[in-house]
This record gives C-alpha cells, sequence and structure tokens, in this order.
C-alpha cells in the first residue's frame, strides 16, 4: 500500500517538477537589464536617431551663415556644310568667280564659370533660426529622456513581474511540499488505523491541487520572462530569474524630489523648451521687415574656334572675366504677409505659456496622486508583512494540532491557504509599491538618478 501510495505522489507532482527544475539559476540584476534595455530597445534606438539628426541640423553647415559656390561649364559642337554663290560676278580678271563650297566646317565654343553668393545680413534671421535649430536640439533630448524613462518604466514592471511571479512559484512548491508530507503522514496514519479514508482522499486532492498551481505559476513564470525579453530585444527563449532584493528610496529623500519637481519634470521641461523656441520665431519673423544686404563674384573663361569662311579666315577666340558686386532687397510691403507671420508667433507664443500653465497643473495633480498611492502601498505592505507573520504562527499551531488529532484535515488546510494567500498577496504589494515609488520618481524627474 505505502509503495503504492508513493507512485501516486510521484505521479501526481512529475510535471510540477518539471516545470520546476526548469528555472534558470542565472540571475538578471536590474542594472543588466537597464545596461541591456539602453542598448538594444527599438523605441530607445529610435529617440536616439532623432536625437543624432537634430544635432546634425545644429552644424554650422545647416544655418545659412556659409556663401554658396556653384561651378558652370558648357561645351558647343557645330559642323556646317555651305556653298557660297557669287551670282556672276568676276574676279580682277574679269572672270567669272566659281562658287566656293567649304564641306564640314567646325565650329567649337567652350565656356567655364564659377560663381560666389554669400548673405552678408538678413535681419539676423538666419542667426534666430540658428538658434531655433539649438533649442530643438535640446527638447529632442528631452523626449529621448522621456522616451528612455517610459522605457525604464515598462522595463521594471515587466521585471517586477518575473520576481513576483518568481517568488511565487516558491511558495507554491513549498505548500505542494507541505502537502505531500501531510499526505504521507496520512497514509500511514490510514494504514495503522488512526485515520479514515477521508483523511487520505483530502491529501490527494491537495497535491492535485497544488501541483496544478504550481504548473500555472511556472507558465505565467514563463510567460513573463518573454514579455521581458521583448523589452530588452534579445532572443525569446533566454531564461533567467530576476532580483527579489527590494529597497525603497528614504521617505526624505523621496519629500525632497518632490520639492523640485516642477524643475526637474521632463513634460514641463519639454514645455518651457516650446516656449524658447516661439520666442526666438518671434524674432525670426521681425527680420523679415529688415533689408537684406548680399555680396556676389564670379569668375569665368570662354574659347571660341570659328571655321573659315568664305569671306574671313578661321579665327580663335579666348576672353576671362572677373566680376563682383553688392546687392540691396528691401522687401517693403509683401501684401502684409510678414505683419500675420508676426502676429501668429506671438499667438502660439501666448499658447505656449498657457499649455505650460495647464501642464504644470496636471503635473502637480499626478504627483499628489503618485505621493499618495505610494503611501498607501507602502502601508499595505507593512500590513500584509504583519498578517503572513501572523498566519505562519497560526499555520505552525495548526501542524502541532494536526499531528496531534485536536484539528481534521480541513482546518489543517484552510490554515495553509490562509498562510499561501497572505503570502501571495504579500509578495504582490512589496512589487506595487515599488512600481508606486518609481511612478513617483518619474513624475519628480528623478528616475534615471536613483538606484534601483
Amino acid at each position: 500500500m505505502i509503495k503504492w501510495f508513493y507512485s501516486a505522489l510521484i505521479f501526481l507532482s512529475a510535471f510540477a517538477k518539471a516545470y520546476a527544475q526548469e528555472i534558470p539559476s542565472e540571475i538578471l540584476s536590474k542594472e543588466e537589464a537597464v545596461a541591456i534595455m539602453l542598448e538594444n530597445n527599438f523605441g530607445i534606438q529610435l529617440a536616439n536617431n532623432q536625437v543624432a539628426i537634430s544635432e546634425n541640423n545644429t552644424s554650422i553647415l545647416n544655418a545659412g551663415f556659409l556663401p554658396s559656390l556653384t561651378g558652370n561649364a558648357g561645351a558647343n559642337f557645330d559642323r556646317t556644310t555651305s556653298n557660297t554663290d557669287f551670282g556672276g560676278a568676276t574676279d580682277q580678271d574679269g572672270n567669272p568667280r566659281p562658287d566656293i563650297e567649304i564641306v564640314g566646317a567646325e565650329t567649337t565654343r567652350y565656356n567655364a564659370s564659377i560663381n560666389l553668393d554669400y548673405t552678408l545680413f538678413d535681419g539676423l534671421g538666419r542667426y534666430y533660426n540658428y538658434k531655433q535649430l539649438k533649442e530643438q536640439y535640446n527638447l529632442t533630448q528631452l523626449q529621448a529622456r522621456e522616451t528612455i524613462e517610459n522605457t525604464m518604466l515598462q522595463l521594471f514592471s515587466v521585471y517586477y513581474e518575473v520576481a513576483r511571479l518568481k517568488e511565487n512559484v516558491l511558495i507554491l512548491e513549498e505548500a505542494l511540499r507541505v502537502s505531500k508530507d501531510r499526505a504521507v503522514r496520512a497514509q500511514y496514519q490510514f494504514d495503522y488505523g488512526q485515520v479514515n479514508k477521508l483523511q487520505v482522499l483530502n491529501a490527494k486532492v491537495d497535491i492535485t491541487t497544488d501541483s496544478i498551481n504550481v504548473l500555472n505559476a511556472c507558465q505565467n513564470f514563463r510567460n513573463a520572462q518573454r514579455d521581458l525579453n521583448v523589452v530588452l530585444n534579445r532572443d525569446l527563449e533566454k531564461t533567467f530569474q530576476a532580483d527579489t532584493t527590494i529597497t525603497f528610496v528614504n521617505a526624505l529623500v523621496i519629500d525632497s524630489h518632490i520639492e523640485q519637481s516642477i524643475q526637474n519634470n521632463v513634460t514641463l521641461l519639454q514645455s518651457e523648451q516650446d516656449i524658447v523656441i516661439s520666442d526666438y520665431q518671434i524674432k525670426s519673423a521681425r527680420a523679415l521687415f529688415l533689408p537684406t544686404v548680399g555680396l556676389t563674384g564670379s569668375y569665368g573663361w570662354n574659347q571660341s574656334n570659328n571655321p573659315a569662311s568664305a569671306f574671313f579666315p578661321s579665327t580663335t577666340s579666348t576672353s576671362n572675366s572677373l566680376a563682383a558686386g553688392a546687392s540691396l532687397r528691401w522687401n517693403i510691403f509683401d501684401g502684409g504677409r510678414s505683419i500675420i507671420a508676426l502676429k501668429n508667433a506671438k499667438i502660439f507664443r501666448e499658447s505656449q505659456e498657457l499649455v505650460k500653465e495647464q501642464l504644470k497643473q496636471q503635473v502637480q495633480r499626478d504627483i499628489a496622486n503618485a505621493k499618495g498611492d505610494y503611501r498607501n502601498a507602502l502601508t499595505i505592505y507593512d500590513l500584509q508583512t504583519q498578517n503572513v507573520k501572523t498566519n505562519e504562527d497560526n499555520f505552525k499551531r495548526s501542524q502541532e494540532r494536526l499531528k496531534l488529532g485536536q484539528i481534521t484535515s480541513v482546518e489543517f488546510r484552510q490554515a495553509q491557504l490562509n498562510l499561501l494567500n497572505a503570502q501571495v498577496t504579500k509578495n504582490t504589494a512589496k512589487y506595487t509599491a515599488k512600481l508606486a515609488e518609481l511612478q513617483l520618481l518619474q513624475l519628480t524627474g528623478q528616475l534615471l538618478n536613483v538606484a534601483f
């Protein structure tokens, strides 16, 4: 009987053991995960490309400050056959002049020139456009930072899910071990007539339930690993464990970050950058009312080879030319387009101020909510920690009473489930509190400046 029972236990927990053995021993640290994310994540790579484009746009080569130099060259070829009839005219001797036929007379012309154009003054339009490009580069950097922050939050939401599920697997495996021990004890007691068959059957049912729970937890753990590999842009089937160590930032440090959140929040910094760009757009629009002064210069070379004709011999002419000049262009009135452009630029700047105030109010609300959520999550975590201790004491006493036959297996199972639920709930509360902290740190602009 006992041998048969052991065989049944092995069969019931075979799949759970198989899944449990697949859990890898390699630990992917938080720092390693962040480094891989920064290097491989598609969204961050795209954001970095945008920063590189903006940096290229700030080059002096894109600002219009340098002169333009163009070269031109050309060549023409002409082959002509002609016949000249003198219409009965005579030469000095009184003889009729013969017709003159020229076959395949070739004419060639060559020209080359180089031209220089330089805008000496355009009402400072180029200067303010260059300033806009510089500020646009700073804005793109802030946008890339926001992308990194959002991706990092996504990373840790999945990373901590892997850690949570790993701990859940361990908790459920411990519950399965306890159920197996209880089943063995119940079988011995039944064999010696101390308990009825119902105790053995209850133990078997609980082993089956716990084995299924382990199987489901292992599958969820494996799915979460794939989710994290997607964020890290690496092989989906790569296995690893997450670091389950959680440390919380000191409350005084959190309060200090909140006080400086208006100066560090990436959304508000982008809004301020938009206002700076709007200021330069206004100045660029004013530049349209000022004159443009330009300089020009050119050097040219021409050569023409003309064949002999009926009256003239062949000739070759070559010429060189050098020219320089200055120009003044003042758009005194362009139909009012410049005036409208300036007015619209001023209105757009006012709109950016309104957007900033709106975002400021929203950010302050979000920070207040995130702070409340974080403190609430910490309180719940502390309560769940105490609850686990209480249930552990209750479970230990229930174990002793079960051995003494003072409680039924149903009552013991209830104590076991209470402990299991308390441990899983505490586990969830721990990572919920940490994610709430990270969300608060992002809103204060300090997510990239703290240890995880």
